[in-house]
Parts: C-alpha cells; sequence; structure tokens
C-alpha cells in the first residue's frame, strides 16, 4: 500500500458521509439502517424500500463474491463479462450502473473514469453488512444516487477479543481463504484486521470475432479477438479497523479497505488483456454527542479506483503495458443531528468532494470539485410518519443543482405499512463522458431525474412483505449517439416497474422470494424512440429456501432474469434464464462449520453481454470458523 495514497485532502469546507451507528448499536438492533436518512432508522420506518444483508445471510448463501450475493434480489439486475472477477455492472430499479452510489463505512466509492463502482473486486470476507435503498437519494447524497444507495459496512469487533478464518476451494481451480483477529480493549477502544484471498483459474471470458480483413463492412464482435483460453483471476485484500471511545461524549475511529486484483481477460494489444487493479477506502470520523438531543459528526475520506493495464500476447508470450487510470475522490463532511422534539429530528450539513484524475490519457481537464449542503427533517405524529430533505450542489463544472425528496407514511395497529415518497436526482458526466479522446462530449449536460414510490408492506409474525410500485423520469440520459459517434444526452427516458418480497419462516423452514419487473423505455426523439434501454432485464428475481435439521442445514437459490437486449436499437437479444444452487452447512463443533455448494446445478448456458460467456455447473467445498 503506496503511503503517498493514504494522505487526506481536507476541503476548505467539511462535508458530510452518512453518521454510521455503532457496532454495538447495530448488534441490538438488527433492523436498523443510516443509509436511507443518513440517520439511525429502524428498517421499518424507512419511507423508501431498504433491504439488509447481515453477515449471517452473506454465509448462509455461500456466495463467492459480491455479484452472486446481489443477484436476483429486489430491483437490481447485474450484467458480467466472463465470469468471476470479470466487469460486472449493477442495474438498480432499471437506471445504470453510474446512476447507483456506492459507499464502503460512508467513504464514496467508484471511478471518476468509468463512472461505476469495480464491485466484482470488493471482498465478501471483509464484509459485516450491506444497506440497499431503492429510490432517489440525492437530496442527501448528491450526484449518482438516481437509482438507489448501497453501503457497505466492514467488520466492526466491540465485544472480547475474537478471531476468524475460512479456507475453500471449488471448480476452476477456485481456492480461496480468509483469516481475521479483533475486539474491544478495554478503556473504550477496540481494533479489528483482516486479510483474505481469491484465486481461480476461470473461464474463457470471451467468444469474440475479430474484424474480417476481406469484408471492410465488418468490424468483428464481442472482445473482437480470438483468444480461446482461461482468463483467471486473483485478488488479495486487507482491512484494519480501530477506534475509541473519549469520555463519555467524543467517539473516534478510523478504517482502511484495501483490495489489489491481477485480471485476464478477452482484448487487443490497444486495450490489453490483463490488468492489475486497485479499490481503496480510507475513512476518519469523529462523533460527538454533547447531549441526547444532539449528535455532530466529523467524517473525511479517500478512495481510490486504479488500474495498469497490459497486453499479454499470446503469439510470442511478451507483456507490454498499455495504459494506467488512476482516479481519487476526497470527501470531508460535517453533519448535525438535533432532536427538536421527541419525535421530531432536524439534519444538517455539508458535503466536499474532489475527484481527481491521473493516468497516460491525456484528458483535458483532469479535475473538478463540488460542495454542497443539505438538511433533512424526519417526523412522527401517532401512526403517521413524514420525512423530507433538501441538498444544493455546486459543481465547479456544471454550476448548481438543487434536489429534494418528501415522504408520507401511514402504520396501522395490525402493522400494515403504507408508503409515499417523491424525490429528484442528478448526475454529473464523468471524465470519459466529457474528456476521453476523440470518444468524450464536453457539450454534455448533467442527469436529471424525478421519481415516484408507492409501498406497501407489513409484519405479521413469521411473515414479512413488501410491494412497491414507481415511476422514474430522466431527463438528458447520457447515452452513445450514433448521429455524431458520440455520448450524448437523450430528452427523455421513462422507467416504470414494481417489486415484491416475501420473508417467512416456520419452525425450522425459511422461505424468501424477491420478484421485480421494470420497463425502461427511451422516450427521446431519434431512431430508437420507445426501444428498451440496453442490457436491462425487464424480469427479475430469486427464490431461497432453507431448512434446519440439527446441525445440519440445506438450502436451494434459484435466480434468474428474462430476456435483455445489448443494444439501443434492440436488434441483438439476449434470452432469459434460471440457475439453480445447492448448498449445505454443518456444524462440527467448537465454533467450526464445514459447508458444500453446488451451482448451477444444470449447467444452464446464457449470456448476460453478447458474446461473454458465463460459468456452467461448478462446485466448492470449504472449512470456516466463526465464534457464535
Amino acid at each position: 500500500m503506496d503511503i503517498r495514497h493514504t494522505s487526506l485532502a481536507l476541503g476548505l469546507a467539511l462535508a458530510l458521509q452518512p453518521a454510521l451507528a455503532s457496532a454495538a448499536e447495530r448488534t441490538e438492533l438488527d433492523t436498523v439502517v443510516v443509509t436511507a436518512t443518513r440517520t439511525a432508522l429502524d428498517a421499518g420506518d424507512s419511507l423508501l424500500p431498504v433491504e439488509i444483508i447481515d453477515r449471517a445471510e452473506i454465509e448462509r448463501t455461500q456466495a463467492r463474491d459480491l455479484p452472486e450475493l446481489l443477484r436476483g434480489r429486489a430491483g437490481i439486475d447485474l450484467v458480467n463479462q466472463g465470469g468471476p472477477g470479470k466487469l460486472t455492472s449493477v442495474f438498480m430499479r432499471g437506471t445504470g450502473s453510474g446512476q447507483v452510489l456506492v459507499l464502503i463505512d460512508g467513504v464514496r466509492m467508484g471511478s471518476a473514469t468509468a463512472g461505476q463502482v469495480m464491485f466484482h473486486d470488493l471482498p465478501l470476507a471483509q464484509i459485516d453488512r450491506i444497506e440497499i435503498v431503492r429510490g432517489p437519494r440525492s437530496s442527501l447524497y448528491g450526484s449518482e444516487a438516481i437509482g438507489g444507495v448501497i453501503q457497505i459496512f466492514t467488520r466492526r469487533d466491540r465485544g472480547d477479543l475474537v478471531g476468524r478464518g475460512a479456507v475453500a476451494a471449488g471448480s476452476n481451480s477456485l481456492r480461496q481463504g480468509s483469516a481475521g483477529i479483533g475486539g474491544g480493549m478495554g478503556n473504550g477502544g477496540w481494533f479489528g484486521a483482516d486479510v483474505a484471498y481469491q484465486r481461480t483459474d476461470g473461464i474463457d471470458a470471451c467468444r469474440g470475432r475479430p474484424a474480417d480483413p476481406d469484408n471492410p463492412g465488418d468490424f468483428g464482435a464481442g472482445c473482437f479477438v480470438d483468444q480461446p483460453d482461461r482468463d483467471g483471476y486473483r485478488n488479495r485484500s486487507l482491512g484494519l479497523r480501530a477506534g475509541v471511545d473519549v469520555g463519555e461524549h467524543v467517539a473516534l475511529e478510523a478504517s482502511v479497505l484495501h483490495a489489489e486484483s491481477d485480471n485476464e481477460f478477452d482484448a487487443g494489444s490497444f486495450v490489453g488483456n490483463e490488468a492489475e487493479n486497485v479499490q481503496q477506502a480510507i475513512g476518519l470520523r469523529a462523533r460527538f454527542t454533547p447531549s441526547q438531543a444532539q449528535a455532530w459528526t466529523l467524517q473525511a475520506g479517500r478512495s481510490r479506483d486504479g488500474a495498469e493495464n497490459f497486453f499479454a500476447d499470446p503469439d510470442t508470450g511478451t507483456r507490454s503495458f498499455v495504459s494506467e487510470f488512476d482516479t481519487r475522490r476526497d470527501t470531508a463532511s460535517v453533519q448535525g443531528d438535533i432532536g427538536l422534539t421527541a419525535r421530531q429530528t432536524l439534519s444538517v450539513g455539508a458535503d466536499w468532494q474532489r475527484d481527481e484524475v491521473t493516468s497516460t490519457t491525456a484528458y483535458e481537464i483532469g479535475s473538478r470539485e463540488n460542495l454542497a449542503a443539505f438538511a433533512g427533517w424526519q417526523a412522527e405524529a401517532g401512526a403517521q410518519r413524514w420525512q423530507a430533505s433538501l441538498r444544493h450542489d455546486d459543481n465547479q463544472q456544471f454550476g448548481g443543482a438543487t434536489t429534494g425528496g418528501l415522504g408520507w407514511g401511514l402504520r396501522s395497529a395490525a402493522g400494515t405499512r403504507l408508503n409515499v415518497h417523491y424525490g429528484t436526482g442528478f448526475k454529473a458526466p464523468t471524465f470519459n463522458d466529457l474528456y476521453f479522446p476523440g470518444f468524450g462530449n464536453p457539450e454534455l449536460r448533467p442527469e436529471r431525474s424525478r421519481t415516484l414510490n408507492l409501498g406497501l408492506g407489513g409484519d405479521a409474525g413469521a411473515l414479512g412483505w413488501q410491494a412497491d410500485v414507481y415511476e422514474t423520469r430522466v431527463r438528458d440520459l447520457i447515452a452513445y449517439d450514433m448521429s455524431i459517434f458520440l455520448p450524448g444526452n437523450i430528452d427523455r427516458a421513462r422507467i416504470r416497474g414494481a417489486e415484491l418480497g416475501v420473508d417467512w419462516s416456520l419452525a425450522e423452514w425459511r422461505f424468501a422470494a424477491q420478484l421485480s419487473h421494470t420497463d425502461p423505455r427511451n422516450h427521446g426523439d431519434g431512431f430508437n424512440q420507445g426501444n428498451v434501454l440496453p442490457r436491462r432485464a425487464r424480469n427479475t428475481g430469486r427464490i431461497d429456501v432453507d431448512r434446519e435439521f440439527g446441525a445440519l442445514r440445506a438450502g436451494v437459490s434459484v435466480a434468474g432474469a428474462g430476456h435483455r437486449f445489448d443494444n439501443a436499437a434492440n436488434t441483438v437479444r439476449l434470452g432469459g434464464y434460471a440457475t439453480t444452487d445447492l448448498r449445505l452447512e454443518f456444524d462440527l463443533g467448537a465454533n467450526w462449520t464445514l459447508h458444500a455448494k453446488a451451482s448451477n446445478v444444470f449447467d444452464r448456458d446464457y449470456e448476460t453481454v453478447a458474446f461473454f460467456n458465463q460459468p456452467g455447473r461448478e462446485y466448492l467445498i470449504g472449512v470456516r470458523y466463526s465464534p457464535r
């Protein structure tokens, strides 16, 4: 880890990241979320739909990586370019991968050039909890939060000193391992450290076709090369956390997540077919609570997305450097949460952010800053709840953007919830959109959105359910414009959708189902008017069934998606699919668990991006030590 990249750039004004609940609070209240309102809130009181994936769920699914864990969940659609470790884009409620905000422990992630987060490089072994908020949150977080927010919390250990570890092996020479330790140190202090390793020989990522030199109109297809080989992947990660309570009113905390990966894929000498990547999040946080009615949080952070690209010539065996892209996001924040009454809370704060690009590619502009102020209000009166938020961003390149959100909820005595929420959002163009030589368009305007969400849910003992319908309208959607062969703004896009989630437990049985329908349409002028936005499946879902037999646990998961179009013209259609996974766990005693999994047991052949392969039937077996 380069020490130069651990320095934090503090702005002239401090800006806000979410006021995170302490680990002790999250242990006592498993349903508490902080992402929906930037304050600790019971999940049932959020006026936008939320989902919590805790450590127990991560271990139960035996997911190998973060994309596999998210697959099929409500509102989420994934596209992957060639199997484990390969580029994976997350679409939420029909919005693009760059329209979903991702945070790690409150630190804003994402590439300032590509405009998305490398989900496949974020190691599951380092993650304690994930909060997913579906719907616009730009009125609290600014750019990118049009489709929703995904916040990842790394492990926190506040109790007795504990150790943990896991090893596993599987198909395609998969081998992975992790180890960690953490706990309290007395006098209000705590620490944690985790390391993880994963490696696979992979599959042949792409069945691409090079251009035909005898046919001038043939530009090839897929990855535009024919490289029938295994494309491997390796990931190494380190997580460090520490904190201390200074007296009764001050808490200090620091965290580092650093992941390095080596990736092989199929591409030509201009792009490269190997990459060495870095994902990093560094955060410092101070929380001051002078009274039960007030809490003030200061936070600073830096995230880094780095990639060095190489071309390994399969004919000569030589490896040559191609390019480097290194983007950094420095953030700083201040937030105050003030209890106006026993049932009213006002949150006020400011955000500062600086994006900077270092690259072998010459960008016309390589840095920009954003300064923002926001306020949020929450209130309860009997069975009714209100939530409102307002934010103004001042971007160095695009000027001002004001966004807002307003929600109302009603809870019946029987536990049924009715929620209505309206919110606006925006997304600033990336540096690639604007300035990539030969492919950028500096005339692009920021995307703007309006979303209305209507939700109905309930809890009846062992049964919980949630149904939502929504409509999002986006102005100036950024997409590739064939008329100018550059990115352009689509005048209008409309996304309509519905989601249903059910969770039911009875004795040793657990049943969970999540189904989503979305209709993302291009409503702008031009040849593609009325078409479905590319690479979005209109129907997705998953079903999980688990059963306990004493020390033995068994489960099955079915996840799938309907057909999608791979291009804006809707002429390349990819068929729908469903995969079935089987898993077993057996308690060996003394906190040891033996686990095994068979993925895609029916060996389903499918693609989520044209010409890019997906794994067939695979197996995994491992052992885990996890103090309960």
